[in-house]
């Protein structure tokens, strides 16, 4: 029996080696990443909020954050497809909210008007805003008909001054989360290049680096943020205390960063490429920032992954206690600081929405970096 096979051209065997060989490091850790669902799907989530809070925060709100003086405290209302007789319909819509007082709690309460629909339209124009703080527009993601002064669509409900709580957990996350990136990042500066000063150099700069590492972990991290947000001056304007917050979060945990890059450092100055390097009479500067670094950059990538939702949860637990973050500017912090009383838990719970997208945000980060911290390590055997 003769079987017909296509003979192997040379041009078809050079492809296949020239791919086998082209799988680089990052091919793999790719490769690998995409293998572990969880890691993806924690880094979809977490690239969804930095497009839609972050970015996008003005076109996915459908309100800016004004007051509405008639909906005070409003209940939720959520999007409906069938209506009380029955009635599909394609287009989702709301009920209207009637005020009513009640006499015996003394409190105004909001009940379903089901004689009032609100038809949710997508891509509509509402009030106007500056994309990027640039760009003119007045088309928001979704809304009520503009025509109408009296159609409104609360999803979460509003605050105890009228204002969309979906909205502001939009704006809020922005500064949450950017707080958490930027802290990182300046995180990262600071621990990476004093960690592989420190372990590059040894002697008395390796003493005076992790002392005074040793000296910020000597202290409970709560009480020290506490102490340091109160020091800014109660005057400055709010911008202004959104730097120094971000500041004070990098100065306070670049030690751990360093202690862990010095130690790799430490191991790879002995590697044959950076002792080649300095036989050839590369500078201290060029090894450093030209290998060493790199060589321990994946390394750096994991940690500042793992510790961008402390940063998160940091800004929120000071913003909580009433030390970080201050109205005007709205954080996730700044939302539940707002709702820290037992009367808005009792009769407003919808004002607790920002937990779930607190707690969301950090197990997503968590994801992502175990994902990261198995992906960029491609020849292990998990």
């Amino acid at each position: 029996m003769t079987v017909n096979e296509s003979p192997e051209t040379p041009e078809r065997s050079q492809d296949q080696e020239r791919k086998q060989i082209s799988q680089s490091y990052w091919n793999l850790v790719w490769w690998r990443f995409k293998r572990n669902r969880m890691a993806v799907v924690g880094g979809v989530i977490v690239l969804t909020f930095y497009l839609v809070c972050a970015l996008f925060a003005e076109f996915f709100a459908p309100y800016l954050l004004e007051y509405k003086s008639d909906y005070l405290e409003a209940r939720p209302q959520w999007p409906h497809f069938i209506d009380e007789e029955g009635n599909f319909h394609l287009r989702p819509f709301v009920y209207g909210l009637e005020k009513k007082v009640d006499p015996i709690l003394r409190k105004r309460t909001y009940v379903v008007d089901t004689s009032k629909r609100y038809p949710i339209y997508f891509f509509v124009r509402g009030q106007p805003y500056k994309l990027f703080g640039l760009i003119p527009m007045d088309i928001h993601f979704f809304g009520t008909d503009p025509n109408d002064p009296e159609a409104h669509v609360f999803l979460f409900g509003t605050d105890r001054l009228g204002r969309d709580m979906f909205s502001r957990i939009i704006y809020g996350g922005r500064l949450s989360l950017l707080i958490g990136l930027l802290g990182q990042i300046l995180t990262i500066l600071l621990g990476t290049v004093l960690g592989a000063i420190s372990g590059y150099y040894g002697g008395a700069i390796d003493m005076f680096v992790q002392r005074t590492t040793e000296f910020l972990a000597a202290f409970p991290d709560i009480p020290l943020f506490m102490a340091l947000a109160a020091a800014i001056p109660p005057q400055w304007s709010p911008i202004w205390v959104y730097f120094m917050l971000t500041l004070i979060l990098a100065v306070v945990r670049w030690g751990g960063l360093a202690r862990q890059v010095r130690g790799m450092v430490l191991s790879l100055r002995e590697r044959e490429y950076v002792l080649a390097a300095r036989s050839f009479g590369a500078s201290d500067r060029r090894v450093l920032f030209r290998h060493l670094i790199p060589g321990a950059m994946s390394h750096i990538i994991v940690i500042a992954t793992l510790a961008i939702p402390g940063m998160i949860l940091a800004e929120t637990a000071l913003s909580w206690l009433g030390l970080g973050l201050r109205p005007p500017l709205t954080s996730w912090g700044v939302l539940l600081q707002e709702v820290s009383n037992v009367r808005s838990i009792r009769f407003a719970p919808w004002l607790l929405t920002p937990v779930p997208f607190v707690i969301l945000a950090v197990l997503s980060y968590n994801m992502l970096g175990d994902g990261l911290r198995d992906a960029l390590d491609p020849y292990s055997g998990r």
